[in-house]
């Protein structure tokens, strides 16, 4: 394999008051960003009076603290941020005030994993129950305490079901619904296996035979019924809240690179995949207590207008903003925006780079391989920058947006800034 390939493949985990039904019933706060992806694991936050100019000096870092390797992102609720990290020969849970960056407590869940595509962790917790999900970079599913720090369960998975690790790593990032925890494994029996939030204890196991791939499934409400949808390996499927097979559509992307999460688009599915795949556009339809999937749109190939390597797109507004990957992991990389409806690209911001991205007041929040902040408007007409800045060194995490407070880390450093207007 190209060590292009190799290098690249380490870039996938990488963004008012309401409750959020598929965070175990916990009530969170729209200024949460509580899971992979945000509140509502789409990369949108509802916040607003963020900065529209750029300030002097740029935004103004508020507590820059050391942290450790590893791909995860940082997920805050109630005034605490959390993210995994590897060192000294461990994977750590660590916790930290959201406000001033002061350690609360440092939990080590299991030894540390080593991969020459990249070592430490992949996945980002999820914080529901008064708890905090893990998954590590092995396949470790852990529950801690988030008052204290104390870990409750931890399941190694593939000690649970026959399996192997995927080859890059455990990338899924832990999703919460009802009082279930659920991963992709990809083990012979378990594709997909879904947890009790109290024990730890399997509530179902969703098996296919497929490798787990790299992407973190999503709960969303399609063809007028709520259901995980999960892209593994080779395919996209949509499970009910017991384990059922509820429809299924092939998806086969070279090494498995299946990364990018599924989006809810104008009420479809929408998947997207690097290694020259491309964007597909699903609609549902009901056929007796499961649904067959059609294809609204789709655009494959080496001439794709939207292949998301291992950036998930957002769904902003009627359009599609994300990262356009060219080639096989290749360095060539377009911010695009897409017109959903018919599939047509509304602007090309032509070799951006690498990076990753949220969304927050009408504006794209981005962060850049090299370790740049880039802020821009999010709208269709074209690519209008707010303004950017180097923040930390090389990265492959999205941000976290929290109270005005936006969070980014690389392997040795967690920053907070302010990103208020």
């Amino acid at each position: 394999m190209k060590s292009s390939f190799r290098g690249a493949m380490w870039m996938i985990v990488l963004s008012g008051f309401g409750i959020l039904s598929a965070m175990g019933g916990s009530q969170v706060i729209a200024a949460d960003w509580p899971q992979f992806l945000g509140l509502n694991r789409n990369g949108i936050s509802s916040e607003t009076g963020l900065l529209d100019a750029w300030p002097d000096g740029g935004p103004e870092e508020v507590w820059r603290v050391p942290g450790g390797v590893g791909m995860s992102a940082v997920a805050v609720s109630g005034g605490t941020a959390c993210t995994l990290v590897q060192t000294d020969g461990q994977q750590f849970l660590l916790a930290l005030d959201a406000k001033t960056g002061k350690q609360k407590w440092r939990t080590a869940i299991v030894p540390e994993f080593r991969n020459q595509m990249g070592n430490g962790p992949r996945a980002t917790p999820a914080i529901a129950d008064g708890a905090a999900f893990v998954f590590t970079g092995d396949g470790t599913l852990a529950r801690v305490n988030l008052a204290t720090g104390d870990l409750t369960w931890k399941v190694p998975t593939f000690g649970r079901f026959p399996g192997k690790v995927a080859d890059y790593g455990m990338a899924c990032s832990p999703v919460i619904w009802g009082d279930a925890v659920i991963v992709t494994i990809g083990a012979t029996e378990a594709t997909v296996g879904a947890f009790d939030l109290k024990t730890g204890e399997t509530r179902w196991t969703f098996g296919e035979r497929e490798t787990a791939g790299y992407s973190s499934p999503a709960v969303l409400k399609v063809g007028g019924k709520e259901q995980l949808v999960a892209f593994t390996g080779a395919s996209v499927y949509g499970i009910s809240k017991t384990g059922q097979r509820l429809w299924f559509y092939p998806y086969r992307t070279d090494y498995d690179c299946n990364i990018a999460t599924p989006l809810l688009v104008d009420g479809k599915v929408f998947v997207s995949a690097g290694e020259n795949h491309g964007s597909t556009l699903l609609s549902l339809i009901a056929v007796a207590d499961r649904f067959r999937p059609s294809v609204a749109w789709e655009s494959t190939g080496t001439g794709s207008v939207l292949r998301n390597e291992w950036q998930t797109s957002i769904y902003l507004d009627d359009y599609l903003y994300g990262f356009d990957n060219v080639g096989s992991a290749g360095p060539v990389t377009h911010l695009t925006c897409v017109d959903p409806k018919t599939g047509k690209v509304a602007w090309q911001e032509a070799r951006f780079g690498k990076g990753n991205l949220i969304s927050a007041d009408g504006k794209l929040f981005m962060s850049t391989m090299k370790g740049e902040l880039v802020v821009a408007k999010a709208s269709p007409e074209g690519y209008q920058e707010i303004g950017r800045q180097q923040v930390i060194e090389t990265t492959r995490q999205a941000p976290s947006l929290s109270n005005g407070l936006l969070y980014l880390r690389d392997d040795a450093e967690i920053v907070c800034l302010n990103v208020k207007r």
